[in-house]
């Protein structure tokens, strides 16, 4: 039995997420129909994060068991082939061995997101489900002090989605930066593990810092209260990338 580690790139539009659902097309379920097509045997194939509907990966990692041994180069590019015919948006970068004990999820020390606003008056035509479009300027640095009161270990529940099936709310985020390139503001957040939905509901929340319905102070005031209903609402999921696994 052999165990491989693979990094995976994916478009989340028209995709029910990372797992395998009843209805839809989802990352696990296009790559263990390609896996089987090259390999012909069935592997259950786990991902270091569950993504949701919409939500787009530069740098997913899984990994997967065979009976036997392959060629790395040959593992990738028979998936790629197997992915294309099966018009996926779902592309694997990268195909590594990996440790009998070796878990995508469970070994993995650090996760990290970016999150993508494109913030000017004209639409989008380009990266139409890629960011999300906001047409009224935003106060970058008002929201960069807001940022700073989310910073470290702390009750999340206020950022936490309904159906989160997290043991506690207390994370700790590592980082939380705001860059501005161009018409683009990305969110660069990292932490071991995160909430369902706590990167898209501080997005939302620091969004109306920048549109001033909120102060900075306000996001130190949501945070303290862990209540849900005070924060921002939910970013749409188009803008949202899995971006790093760290080991």
């Amino acid at each position: 039995m052999a165990r491989y580690k693979i990094t995976i790139e994916y478009d989340g539009t028209d995709l029910v997420g990372w797992q395998k659902q009843d209805e839809g097309n989802s990352v696990q379920s296009y790559l263990e129909e390609a896996l089987y097509g090259f390999s012909h045997q069935r592997a259950d194939i786990y991902a270091a994060g569950r993504t949701d509907a919409g939500v787009h990966a530069l740098a997913q990692v899984a990994h997967f068991d065979l009976e036997t041994n392959m060629e790395l180069f040959r593992i990738r590019e028979a998936f790629n082939a197997h992915l294309r015919d099966m018009n996926a948006p779902v592309a694997v970068l990268e195909v590594e061995q990996a440790a009998p004990d070796f878990h995508a999820r469970f070994s993995a020390k650090g996760r990290g997101y970016i999150y993508r606003i494109l913030n000017r008056r004209a639409r989008t035509v380009l990266l139409e489900n890629r960011v999300w479009h906001v047409g009224f300027p935003l106060d970058v640095e008002l929201m960069r002090q807001g940022a700073k009161h989310l910073l470290g270990h702390h009750d999340f529940s206020a950022f936490r989605g309904a159906g989160c099936q997290a043991l506690s709310p207390i994370k700790t985020l590592d980082k939380l930066d705001i860059v501005v390139n161009g018409d683009e503001i990305d969110f660069i957040v990292e932490a071991r593990s995160f909430l369902y939905h706590q990167v898209r509901n501080m997005v939302g929340t620091l969004k109306m810092v920048g549109d001033k319905h909120l102060t900075p102070d306000d996001v130190k005031t949501i945070l303290e209260g862990k209540c849900r209903a005070q924060a921002g609402v939910t970013a749409p999921a188009c803008g949202l990338y899995l971006n790093k696994i760290v080991y």
